[in-house]
């Protein structure tokens, strides 16, 4: 990743910026074009990643809160994966960074369970993005119920999907948790 002379030990210090292995200072002063922000979808079991900057490559993290050793009797899973995606392009300046939860809802929760050390878990994928405090949820079946709570148990948003997603408009602010329940389904999601 190029970023602005000066800048380096900012973005190897800074939450998302931090992770990619190769951060250096642009080189020169000349005036470079961005590319384009990339766009991040999840269909038929992939996710995709796509730029209008011609020849950019996507660079993405993906993590997983589940994904971590403790102790104990419990471990709670909630199968939720944070995906941050930006563009590249030689000679031309990263984008900035998209980013998007996936998780999976249960269809049937009461099938849910480990029998034999297999698990039995039908599920449906949901993708999460936020733009500007509008939620966008895809994956959803038609006529579910999305809730947004703010973390003080305010609701900040509601609306129905149709054609498989929803947009929800909130007042949440960058850096706020969001609290979404779809259907019976909750998850927490960071709004960037």
């Amino acid at each position: 990743m190029y970023v602005p002379i000066g800048t380096i030990d900012t973005y190897k210090s800074t939450e998302g910026w931090k992770d990619f292995l190769y951060i250096e200072e642009k080189k020169n002063d000349e005036q470079t074009q961005k590319c384009e922000k990339p766009t991040i979808s999840y269909v038929g079991g992939k996710l995709t990643f796509s730029c209008e900057t011609e020849d950019a490559m996507c660079q993405y993290s993906i993590s997983d809160s589940d994904i971590k050793s403790g102790r104990g009797t419990e471990v709670d899973l909630s199968a939720t994966y944070t995906i941050s995606v930006y563009a590249t392009k030689s000679g031309s300046l990263n984008s900035d960074v998209a980013t998007a939860t996936l998780c999976w809802i249960d269809v049937e929760p009461k099938t849910e369970g480990v029998t034999n050390s297999i698990a039995n878990i039908p599920a449906n994928a949901v993708l999460i993005k936020c733009k500007e405090g509008t939620l966008n949820v895809q994956g959803l079946d038609d006529g579910t119920l999305v809730s947004v709570y703010a973390i003080d148990g305010k609701q900040v948003g509601t609306a129905i999907s149709q054609q498989g997603e929803v947009n929800v408009n909130t007042t949440l602010q960058s850096g706020s948790i969001a609290v979404v329940k779809m259907g019976e389904k909750i998850v927490k999601v960071l709004i960037r």
